[in-house]
Order: structure tokens, then C-alpha cells, then sequence
């Protein structure tokens, strides 16, 4: 049978409209599109709180290290001065840098020997552990080349019979609230992020 030739020119019209490939197209790239700008983003947002952290545990460490050694040993409940310092140097830092401080307070602090003074909050809409702050006045390494990289609790390094150097230990650890793992998941995969973005830095004590 032989079409009309009406019809058959609106066939031929049709098979040449490509709308719909570009529609099913756009469907299939716009899951990628989606995480890879929410990735840039995120992981950019997370690269940038790092460089802070990083540089504000540097700077609390070297504050608090140039502290006098004397006012460690306090009474149970008695913050030194030169912790005071660190804390506020961080606190004051983080308002300044509208960054939120998760509701912490210079009350907000669990004392540990020797000398660590570890303080957090997780309020204020701060997800998972929030913000803690560790400062530890006592923290000693090894003089020679075997020291290790600082945990961020600040834990001394074993040194068995080396010569130690005393120094402050500072570390920061901040929740951060990932959005690319919810966008990755239209993907069906999923990465594991860590729960918070971490700084510590050591400084020696001077005095």
C-alpha cells in the first residue's frame, strides 16, 4: 500500500526530529553535571576549612608554647594561661571568620594527664562530634630523626631512652557536613569521606 504523500513527508519529518535524543541525552548527563559541581564545591569548601584549621593550630601552638612552663601544674579545675590563650586565639578566630564554634565554651573542657586540656561542643547545628579542641602543654617527642607525624589527640610519642624535646601539641577537629556523598548516590556509588576535617600542628615550649 502507498502511503499519500502527506503523510509520508510527516513521516520523513519526524525520523529527521532529533528533540528527543537531545531530551534523553540531557537525562542521562545531568546525574554527572549534578556531582561533579556539587563535588567542586564540596570539596573545595573542605580544602579551604583545612587551610584554616591548619594555619590556626599553627599559630595556637606557637602562642601557647611561648607561655612560661610554670603555670602548667594548677590546682584540679584551673586552666593555665598560656591554654587560655590557644583556646581563645581559636575561638576568637573562628567569629571572626564567621565559622561556626558549635556552641563551645571555655568551660566546655575535660582535663587528662599530663597537661591536656580537650574541649568540644556540638551544638548550634554542628553535625556528628562537632568541634574539639585539643592543647596538650606536655607533649615530648624524640630528639632524633624517628619522631612521628602528631595524632590529632595529641598524645605523647614513646621515646624509650632518646633525649625527648617538650613542646605543646595543638589539634583542632571540625564536623564537616558532606553534600557530594547524597548527590553521588544518583550514581549508585558511594565513597567513604571522612566525618570531620582535622589540624594539628606541635610547637617546642620556650620557656
Amino acid at each position: 500500500m502507498i502511503l499519500p504523500r502527506p503523510h509520508s513527508e510527516h513521516c520523513r519529518r519526524a525520523w529527521r526530529d532529533d528533540r528527543a535524543a537531545q531530551l534523553v541525552e540531557f537525562a542521562v548527563a545531568l546525574p554527572l553535571l549534578v556531582v561533579f559541581v556539587v563535588g567542586i564545591f564540596d570539596f573545595s569548601g573542605a580544602f579551604t576549612l583545612k587551610q584554616k584549621l591548619t594555619t590556626l593550630a599553627r599559630d595556637a601552638a606557637r602562642g601557647a608554647a611561648a607561655g612560661p612552663a610554670s603555670d602548667v601544674p594548677q590546682p584540679s579545675g584551673a586552666v593555665p594561661a598560656s591554654v587560655s590563650d590557644a583556646y581563645q586565639m581559636i575561638d576568637n578566630y573562628l567569629a571572626a571568620n564567621k565559622i561556626n564554634d558549635c556552641g563551645i565554651t571555655a568551660g566546655s573542657f575535660i582535663l587528662t594527664l599530663p597537661a591536656t586540656w580537650t574541649y568540644s561542643a556540638n551544638s548550634n547545628g554542628c553535625p556528628g562530634t562537632g568541634l574539639i579542641i585539643t592543647i596538650n602543654r606536655a607533649y615530648f617527642f624524640t630528639q632524633s630523626g624517628g619522631a612521628q607525624a602528631p595524632s590529632v589527640s595529641c598524645v605523647p610519642q614513646p621515646t624509650g631512652s632518646q633525649a625527648t624535646v617538650i613542646a605543646t601539641c595543638v589539634s583542632i577537629q571540625y564536623a564537616y557536613r558532606w553534600r557530594f556523598g547524597k548527590v553521588e548516590s544518583l550514581l549508585g556509588s558511594k565513597t567513604g569521606l571522612p566525618s570531620s576535617i582535622t589540624a594539628t600542628s606541635v610547637a617546642m615550649n620556650e620557656n
